[in-house]
């Protein structure tokens, strides 16, 4: 039987079991023996991380090739217009190539957001602003880079969506299993 496990990573915690300077880790919050992460989640990145012991739903998660879609929930310094955003709608320029155009809209801070620990530093003379960012590519912090690359850096980026699992109901730290 395949277990997935849904699990809302913290601020600051590595995706992956072990570490050997002693940074907060899956093993801190995991204890299901077996299961890996599908796809990686920056340490300063919070958010959805799906865990499974099944290798092929774990590579039809994490692989570009199956195009799972992602979304991501980005808090950005300054506020774009829609004219500022179009380029990540038709695709980006970034250092290793032209991203995919991704779906981006404007949103309001998402509804019952926790605390981040430590908080996100915020200019008193930058105002900022929330984008939800849909992907269907997974390169090395891509989401942090494509908003950089239209004048506007990511302050926080959450992922809450991966394929149609969500981090709905999951408070931060907190995982659900899922055996199918």
């Amino acid at each position: 039987m395949a277990k997935i496990i849904l699990f809302n990573k913290p601020f600051g915690v590595l995706t992956q079991f072990t570490d050997t300077e002693g940074r907060k880790t899956l093993a801190d919050f995991i204890s299901e023996k077996g299961v890996y992460a599908a796809g990686r989640l920056d340490r300063d990145s919070e958010g959805l991380l799906v865990l499974t012991n099944d290798g092929k739903l774990q590579n039809r998660i994490a692989s570009p090739k199956h195009k799972m879609s992602k979304t991501y929930w980005v808090q950005v310094e300054g506020e774009p217009s829609e004219a500022d955003i179009q380029p990540l709608r038709d695709g980006v320029e970034l250092k290793d190539g032209l991203t995919k155009p991704a779906k981006v809209k404007k949103i309001a801070e998402p509804p019952k957001l926790w605390d981040r620990d430590p908080p996100v530093r915020v200019r008193k003379t930058v105002a900022d602003s929330w984008l939800e960012i849909t992907i269907a590519e997974g390169r090395n912090r891509q989401v942090r880079r494509m908003t950089a690359a239209i004048g506007y850096p990511t302050l926080r980026l959450i992922r809450y969506r991966v394929g149609s699992w969500t981090i709905d109901g999951l408070d931060n730290g907190q995982q659900q299993l899922l055996e199918i």
